[in-house]
């Protein structure tokens, strides 16, 4: 085996594909990083298991200038690959593998040796017949994970919850997800989908470095699902993921239907007051901020108290207040989080009681997005 190759479009690649190896998986090989080499093309392939990334370079493609002598395969162990090829001294370089699975890499006057393994004992990647292939435009799919990860829980105590549900239907991509303290929902309209049905849960860690790797220059996403796995395929790379087992909860039930108090205002600027505001609910052992509304005086304060360090209240700018005052408590990196994923929109909140879950969505498309966060109890 033996290619030459521009360093720098290669090291992007390779980056790539090493979001998905772990150094702590229980199965070594995985901790190396696959090459395989065609007439045509060099493939880098990347897996902990759970998500798998390959990446194609093809020999035709002139931002990579590879040149292939002779094909071949090998395992490299991945971090100290990718710290050898960054350091290289010259654009290119050359890596040749010998029958004893031992690698050369050159470039100018330095040269590597490093011990590989054979590439047979590499676990295939996941087989995905689907004849279904669902296109999606990647900057509205990488917006909808942006949108509902925020939401997935970090406890592996709920595994379900870990991951963000997904279901197509009716030509509709219905995204939730929940760590039982609040919610973000998402719906769009898909073009060509009618006849695709689809029910399932991706781990939101496969999700959050999909959304790392759609570039700018990514067009669509395609998509295919299979019993146990989904693939996104995009500007040569194949991203497989395992699904979540088992049935996600009923979440519509959790969305309330109506509301006794309704305060509108622009997501930025009620963004940069909670940021003041949680200033000081971080400094104290209860990280709460409360919102307080008047609808007689049309007054609106956010509120906190740290008695380590001191408290805080702001008048805040809202465009629109109606209903029954009420004072609710909330943690404010929730708040943050909803906010920031809405952008800058301008946000309806409705709320009923102090302890029941209060919604935000945009007022315009208000269907389309919607997120919840359950209330503190400070009494």
């Amino acid at each position: 085996m033996k290619f030459t190759i521009k360093r720098n479009p290669f090291i992007k690649k390779l980056n790539d594909v090493q979001r998905a190896i772990s150094s702590k998986t229980a199965i070594e090989i995985l901790t190396g990083i696959k090459i395989d080499l065609t007439d045509k093309v060099l493939t880098l392939t990347g897996s902990d298991s759970d998500i798998s990334i390959e990446n194609e370079i093809k020999v035709d493609d002139v931002d990579y200038n590879l040149i292939i002598d002779e094909p071949g395969a090998i395992v490299l162990p991945a971090r100290f690959f990718s710290e050898i090829v960054k350091k290289l001294p010259e654009d290119t370089f050359t890596l040749e593998v010998n029958d004893r699975f031992q690698a050369t890499i050159t470039s100018g006057q330095t040269e590597y040796q490093v011990n590989g393994v054979d590439s047979n004992n590499y676990p295939h990647l996941p087989e995905i017949d689907s004849n279904e292939h669902l296109k999606i435009s990647a900057d509205l799919f990488k917006q909808i994970i942006n949108q509902t990860v925020i939401a997935v829980s970090n406890q592996e105590s709920r595994p379900l919850l870990t991951g963000v549900h997904l279901v197509i239907s009716n030509g509709e991509l219905h995204a939730v997800a929940t760590d039982s303290h609040r919610l973000s929902q998402r719906k769009v309209k898909l073009t060509g989908a009618e006849e695709i049905n689809y029910d399932i849960i991706v781990p939101g860690k496969s999700l959050i470095e999909l959304s790392r790797m759609i570039g700018d220059e990514t067009d669509d996403l395609e998509i295919q699902i299979a019993e146990n796995q989904i693939l996104f395929t995009f500007n040569g790379t194949a991203f497989y993921s395992r699904l979540l087992e088992g049935m996600y909860p009923d979440t519509d039930r959790l969305i309330p239907q109506s509301s006794e108090t309704t305060i509108e205002f622009n997501a930025v600027t009620f963004l940069r007051a909670i940021e003041r505001a949680s200033l000081l609910s971080h400094e104290g052992h209860n990280n709460v901020v409360k919102l307080s509304l008047n609808v007689e005086t049309q007054n609106a304060t956010l509120s906190s108290n740290s008695p380590e360090v001191g408290n805080i209240e702001e008048e805040l700018q809202f465009d629109k207040l109606s209903g029954n005052d009420i004072e609710i408590s909330f943690n404010p990196d929730y708040m943050k989080a909803a906010l920031q994923a809405l952008g800058q929109a301008e946000v309806k909140m409705d709320l009923t009681l102090p302890l029941r879950p209060f919604t935000l969505m945009p007022t315009e498309d208000s269907e389309e997005f919607i997120q919840l966060i359950t209330p503190v109890r400070t009494f």
